[in-house]
C-alpha cells in the first residue's frame, strides 16, 4: 500500500463531506472501523490494522484521524449523515411510531446493534467517545423534535412541552431493552414505547420546568 500525495487541508473529522479520493478513503476506513468494532469492540481498534483492512496507507489514516477516538467520532458523524430523515405525517402518533420503529430497526439489526453496543460500552470509559456519542444523539433528536413542536402548534400537547424530552422518551425504553434483556426487540416494543411517550406528553409529563 502506498500513500498518494494529498492536497487535502487538515480538517476536524465529520465536519465536511469530502469528495474524490478523500471520500473513498474515508468510506473504506469507516467501514473497516465498523467491522473491527463489531468483531472486537473499542479495545480492538488499531489505526494501523484498520489501514491494512481498508487497503489504505497507514500515513493517510494517522494524518486524517490521529487517534481511535477521533475515528469513532467521525464514524458516528457518518452514521448521523446516513440516517433516514424524519417523517412528516401531520400526526403525532404516526410520527413518534415512525421514530420508534426506525430506532428499533437499527438496534435489532445484527451489525448495527452490535456496533451501537460497542460504542456505548466505549463511551463509558472514554470521554472523547462519550462526547461523540452525545453529539450523534443530539443531531438525531434535533431531526425529530419538530414533529413534537408541530403537535404543540396544533394544540395536541401543552404549550410548554419540551420536544427533546419527548423524543428521548421514545427511544430510551428500546435502548434499555437492548442492553438489559435478551428479549426480541420487535415492532410491538417500538409501538409501546411511542405510545407511552405520547401519553406522557399529552398528560404534561414533559413540560419545561419554570425557572
Amino acid at each position: 500500500m502506498v500513500d498518494e500525495p494529498s492536497t487535502d487541508a487538515p480538517s476536524t473529522p465529520g465536519t465536511v463531506r469530502p469528495g474524490g479520493r478523500t471520500a473513498r478513503v474515508r468510506t473504506a476506513v469507516l467501514r473497516a472501523a465498523e467491522d473491527a468494532l463489531v468483531e472486537h469492540g473499542f479495545g480492538g481498534l488499531d489505526l494501523g490494522e484498520l489501514a491494512q483492512r481498508a487497503e489504505v496507507g497507514r500515513t493517510t489514516v494517522y494524518r486524517r484521524w490521529g487517534s481511535t477516538t477521533a475515528l469513532v467520532a467521525d464514524l458516528l458523524a457518518d452514521m448521523a449523515e446516513q440516517s433516514l430523515p424524519r417523517t412528516r405525517s401531520g400526526s403525532l402518533s404516526e410520527d413518534l411510531r415512525a421514530n420508534a420503529r426506525l430506532v428499533r430497526r437499527t438496534l435489532a439489526d445484527p451489525r448495527q446493534g452490535a456496533l451501537f453496543r460497542a460504542v456505548l460500552v466505549a463511551a463509558n470509559g472514554d470521554p472523547g467517545t462519550a462526547e461523540a456519542l452525545r453529539h450523534f444523539y443530539r443531531r438525531r433528536v434535533e431531526e425529530w423534535a419538530p414533529c413534537v413542536t408541530e403537535a404543540v402548534e396544533r394544540g395536541e400537547l401543552p404549550a410548554d412541552t419540551d420536544p427533546f424530552e419527548v423524543i428521548r422518551a421514545v427511544s430510551a425504553p428500546l435502548y434499555y431493552r437492548m442492553l438489559t434483556t435478551a428479549e426480541p426487540l420487535d415492532e410491538a416494543a417500538a409501538d409501546r414505547a411511542a405510545a407511552a411517550a405520547e401519553a406522557a406528553a399529552r398528560a404534561g409529563a414533559y413540560r419545561r420546568q419554570a425557572g
